[in-house]
């Protein structure tokens, strides 16, 4: 299984926006996190940029604006994530328990199942 590109703090806001929006302008995006990231407009453009060159998210050009769509699936990306948290931070050798994120606002159902799947598979590096 290849993993998604780690995304920073930053760009993980604006991936959650995108997951939630499917697809919008980099003023839509920047509009969207202001609350939560309190940076400038270019900040927002310079951090699209760098998730485009890192594959994270994809430009296309719609009737004259660019738009932005997340390359990479939230339930995937949450996987690694969680992962990594779970073996580097809190030294665990097993995956998170599904029902950490039972109160996520940020999954369905549908996703925490999809979740619980990625969390509890074979992780290919353990097989070398």
């Amino acid at each position: 299984m290849v993993r998604p590109p780690t995304p920073s703090n930053a760009e993980l806001e604006l991936l959650k926006c995108l997951w939630r929006l499917n697809a919008c302008s980099a003023r839509e995006l920047h509009n969207g996190i202001a609350a939560s990231l309190e940076w400038s407009y270019s900040s927002t453009r310079k951090t699209l940029e760098r998730m485009v060159d890192k594959g994270l998210v994809t430009e296309t050009s719609e009737h004259g604006l660019n738009v932005y769509r997340a390359q990479v699936g939230k339930v995937a990306t949450l996987a690694a994530l969680s992962a990594d948290f779970a073996r580097r931070v809190l030294e665990l050798d097993g995956a998170l328990p599904v029902q950490a994120f039972a109160d996520s606002r940020l999954l369905s159902e549908q996703e925490l199942q999809q979740l619980e799947a990625l969390l509890h598979a074979p992780d290919p590096d353990d097989a070398a």
